[in-house]
């Protein structure tokens, strides 16, 4: 048996049944109080069974000056290493266990015992901040190489909802780039080599559209009597965009007097169909 020399520097075993960075940063917060970052963290992950238990209760064994801190979720994993430690006098702080057992009285709901859970969801919430990211980089066709990275296209005219049904489907961990379709600029190539099933074709009443443009100059304290809210030119922009929806072969979807919210389940149940 090593006599531990309390002179040497310290080891702590960050263990964990996923990738111990709880345990690590835990370890580093404590150490920042102590002025020092003399402290040799040996990150121990993906401990899920009690073998692997064991040969880490003989490696701290056979390390002079060291400390376990584990954040195992598995009750088994987690006792059967608390008990080694115990019964060969390693210090151990057990992070989760406790907290655990807290929780679980306090909440009417039983505790998921899934390693690596967190990072699931971090993973998660990442994916809707690329998502989002990627709606604004590629809205309204600032840049035609979003298109083919794009999970989700939607064209149409100018006010059919295209940004907003893109800001929301990004919620939903959707890459969507939007483009609007204007009869005097032709859409980019890159739209015309896309799997037509990868793009929504938004269409809408002239009506409609009329109304809500005029409201949109309003808004803007614009006159009403521009060329962009006249009936005749919207006529024209929706039939060049059902020209270009028709040529693709897309989709379409009426967002005539549909919210957004109704508009971005439709898109969800095509996508859902295998649709796109």
């Amino acid at each position: 048996m090593i006599i531990k020399d309390r002179k040497s520097q310290p080891v702590v075993f960050a263990v964990s049944d996923s990738i111990g960075e709880t345990a690590e940063l835990v370890i580093r917060a404590a150490m920042v109080q102590f002025n020092s970052d003399k402290v040799d963290i040996r990150k121990v992950p993906y401990v899920t069974d009690n073998e692997y238990v064991e040969d880490i209760i003989e490696e701290a064994k056979n390390t002079a000056n060291c400390v376990i801190v584990c954040t195992i979720i598995l009750p088994e994993v987690r006792q059967h290493l608390l008990s080694l430690a115990e019964q060969n006098q390693i210090p151990i702080v057990d992070l989760m266990g406790p907290m655990m057992d807290t929780f679980s009285k306090i909440i009417e709901v039983k505790p998921h015992l899934q390693p690596g859970l967190v990072h699931r969801i971090d993973e998660d919430y990442f994916k809707k901040i690329e998502a989002i990211e990627f709606a604004v980089q590629y809205d309204d066709g600032k840049d035609p190489r979003g298109l083919s990275r794009a999970d989700v296209v939607l064209i149409g005219v100018s006010r059919t909802s295209k940004t907003p049904l893109a800001m929301f489907l990004a919620h939903k961990r959707l890459k969507v780039a939007n483009l609007r379709l204007v009869p005097e600029v032709a859409p980019p190539d890159e739209l015309f080599h896309l799997p037509p099933k990868t793009i929504i074709g938004l269409t809408i009443s002239p009506e409609k559209l009329f109304d809500i443009r005029q409201e949109r100059l309003k808004a803007l304290g614009l006159s009403t009597e521009a060329t962009y809210a006249q009936l005749g030119r919207i006529m024209e922009e929706i039939e060049y965009a059902d020209m270009i929806m028709e040529k693709i072969g897309c989709p379409k979807i009426d967002v005539s007097n549909k919210a957004v919210e109704e508009i971005a389940t439709s898109i969800l149940e095509i996508i859902r169909k295998g649709e796109v």
